[in-house]
This record gives C-alpha cells, structure tokens and sequence, in this order.
C-alpha cells in the first residue's frame, strides 16, 4: 500500500496502489444505502436472539439462561443472513450502541426494538462490518443522545438519527480489497487468540493436576524424582510466613504521597494475576508509611486481595506498601517457596470468590486467612512445581502480548485506510 498524495476531497491516508486514481470517496447516509428489515416472526420458530457488545449474535437462552421473549416473540423481527442489526444498548467498547450482521446462523429473531437493515447491491458487509467495529456510527450519533437510557436500557436515538449516519465509502472493488486486508488479519488475530485461550487452559489443567484441589493433601501428578517422597503435609499459613496487612494514609495531608514508595490499591487490579507486581497507580512517601499503619513489605512478599476484586495475587517485584484492601505474606527461607504460594493462591482463587460475602463490595474476613492451611511438598518439589508453572506463563504472556499487537495493528492500519468526515473525529 502507499499514501495517497491527493490532499483534496474524502480520500484515506493509505489506499492500494491500483487505486490510487480512483477519486474521492463518497459519504452516504445509510438510508441511501440500505433497506429497514421489519418482517415480523408472527408463527414461525426461530431462535430468539440478543446483540451483545464484542461478540454479536447471541441466543437469549445462552446469554439470560432462558428465553426472555415472551409474549412479545411474535413481534420480533425475522433477521436473515448478512441482514444488520443495531442495539442502543451503550457499553464499554461502543458507548452509543453496537452493529453486527448475522453470520453463519441462517435466520433468528431479534427483539423489535432493534434497528434491522439489509445492504443493498454494490455495498459489501464485509466492509461495513469493519466500518461498524470501528465507530464510525457511534461518533456521529453522539449528538443525538439527548438522555440517558430508557428504563429497558436503550439509548434515546431514534430510527431517523440512526440512519441519517453518514459511512466514507469507495467503490465496490476497493470496498472489497480493504475488507479482505483486513478480513485476513482478524483470521490472524482469532488464530493467535485461539492459542492464548489453549495456553491459559492448559495452565489451569496443569494448576489441577500439580496442586491439590479444595479439601485434599495429595496432588494427582507429582513429577517422577519426587514421587517417591513423603506425602505432602498440611501446615497453617501463619507458620510459615509472617503476616501484613496494609493502610491508606491521611489524603489530608499531601506530603503523604508521591514519594516514590510504590503502594498497591485497588486502582492496580488490572495489574494482579500477571505474576510479579513492579508499578502502581499511586505512590506514598516516607512520611505517609512513618505517620500512618501503613508498612513497607519486602520485595518477594506475596499479596492477595481480599476486597472487591476477591483473590487476585501478585509478588511483589520491588519493597512495596499495600492499602487495607490486601493481605501480605513475606515466606520464611527454606520453608515455603513465594512462587508455590502465589500458584496455590491462584489455584485456590474460585474458593476465594465462593466465600467471599457483601452485597456490593464483596470480602474475605481476616480469620479465614489466619486460620487457611496448605498442603505442602519438600521446598525442592515446591520449587519445581513453581518453575513448570512459571514457565507457562511466560509463553502466556508472550502470546498475550502478540494477540495485543495484531488488534495495535490492525487499529492503526484502520486509522490509515478510512478517511475522517470533516468534524468528526474517529
């Protein structure tokens, strides 16, 4: 590809080179380029769907674990192969409602207060699906929103807003070459995504053969120099660590923060379960673990949060302090390997999620961890055990990180082969 030199008119930074000639693009509503899909499924039997935002079509059954359709089924609409369909539902990743077209799944029925449309000719859905995963309608129809949503979840826009959107379009035969660039890349991306999904299970299966399993003392597998070895013993937690815990200092008193001290909050959630913990959102000073009951737990200590996000664990890369949301186990020398710890806490993280009580921020009292026993091996199995799982979970995060540059790629790629309409920004 190569970068279209033409500064005038509705043209994308890159396009194919047989197409650099090819003009400006045009900008159609989608009313000019579609046709309202409103056939009712009245008597016929078709499976009753949702839209969910990241994934498309989904049975109701499998998405509320029943049908919800009810006596308004007979309303729905009967939505056909490539057929769209739009969902005012805001979420996360399309805030002003999400577009997937049907795939592979002959005919359903999608609740009426969908917005259904179908193509028409010399309009291609593989393009527009990319068109549609990119936002280009939610930019635009941000400006409709005059509410929040309705009491049944639905953004405020209305069928005229809707398809009064505008798309940046070419013609058929480049419509066609930029969804099979990118078609190809998405096959790339599910195929590498697919290999992170199979890594994570073969970890989880490894973590249930190695470790023992709620209310056992044996694993099923114990690697063959250790298998004629001692059955492996339970022993309390607290004798083989020493226990922390953790605050969050006076927010009265700034001097209190930013100096340098790494603390560990609930803000870093997204940074526990990816085994060593090395940054945090906030750091403290000195002065606010000195004039506070905050303390300064050293590098190899292993936490665990016992508050809202239940179970999540880390070791700690650097000396780190911790707010009152997590526990803090530093291991004694010889008698427990931190590694061990932290797989036997991710082993035992569904039993933290199970236990754990409150309606709106769930927790896990502090007895309950004064009182947790493990089932122990000698610390060379320990040691052994930990090794095989770490080094699974660098090819996890190697793999993660390829899948996170492909989607890094393929949203840079999309920013070059699809103009911007003047005043909005994609």
């Amino acid at each position: 590809m190569r970068q279209d030199k033409n500064g005038a008119g509705l043209v994308p930074r890159l396009r194919f080179p047989v197409f650099l000639n090819a003009g400006e693009w045009s900008a159609p509503k989608l009313a000019e380029i579609s046709t309202p899909v409103e056939e009712r499924v009245g008597d016929r039997t078709l499976t009753p769907v949702s839209i969910s935002a990241g994934v498309g079509f989904v049975p109701q059954a499998e998405k509320f674990g029943r049908d919800i359709s009810g006596n308004q089924y007979r309303q729905y609409t009967v939505v056909r192969e490539g057929d769209f369909v739009y969902n005012k539902g805001n979420s996360l990743k399309f805030p002003q409602g999400c577009v997937y077209d049907l795939q592979d799944k002959g005919e359903v029925a999608a609740p009426n207060v969908f917005i259904c449309f179908r193509l028409k000719e010399g309009y291609e859905n593989r393009f527009y699906r990319q068109c549609f995963e990119k936002n280009l309608h939610g930019v635009q129809l941000r400006k409709h929103i005059t509410s929040g949503a309705r009491s049944n979840g639905l953004l405020n826009i209305s069928k005229e807003a809707f398809f009064g959107v505008q798309i940046p379009t070419p013609d058929q035969s480049e419509q066609r070459k930029i969804a099979d660039c990118l078609s190809s890349l998405d096959e790339l991306i599910r195929a590498e995504a697919q290999r992170l999904d199979t890594l994570m299970t073969q970890k989880q299966g490894l973590m249930r053969n190695l470790l023992p399993g709620d209310g056992e003392t044996v694993p099923r597998s114990r690697f063959p120099e250790f298998r004629n070895e001692k059955v492996w013993q339970e022993e309390r937690l607290e004798d083989l660590t020493k226990r922390g815990s953790g605050h969050t200092p006076s927010k009265s008193h700034p001097e209190y923060y930013g100096g340098g001290i790494k603390w560990v909050s609930l803000a870093d959630s997204k940074r526990l379960d990816a085994g060593l913990i090395e940054d945090t959102e906030t750091e403290i000073s000195a002065a606010g673990v000195r004039n506070s009951s905050a303390v300064l737990h050293p590098a190899g200590s292993v936490l665990l949060s016992r508050d809202a996000s239940v179970g999540r664990s880390a070791i700690m890369g650097v000396d780190m302090a911790v707010s009152q949301h997590f526990i803090v186990w530093t291991c004694k020398p010889d008698r427990l390997y931190n590694w061990f710890l932290y797989y036997s806490l991710q082993h035992r993280k569904p039993l933290f999620e199970r236990i754990a009580t409150g309606s709106t921020i769930k927790t896990i009292g502090l007895p309950f961890f004064v009182d947790m026993r493990l089932a122990l091996p000698t610390f060379p199995e320990q040691k052994k055990i930990a090794d095989c799982l770490a080094s699974l979970d660098l090819r996890i995060t190697a793999q993660a990180k390829r899948v996170e540059a492909l989607r890094s790629h393929k949203k840079g790629l999309m920013q070059q082969l699809f103009p911007v309409l003047e005043g909005v920004q994609g």
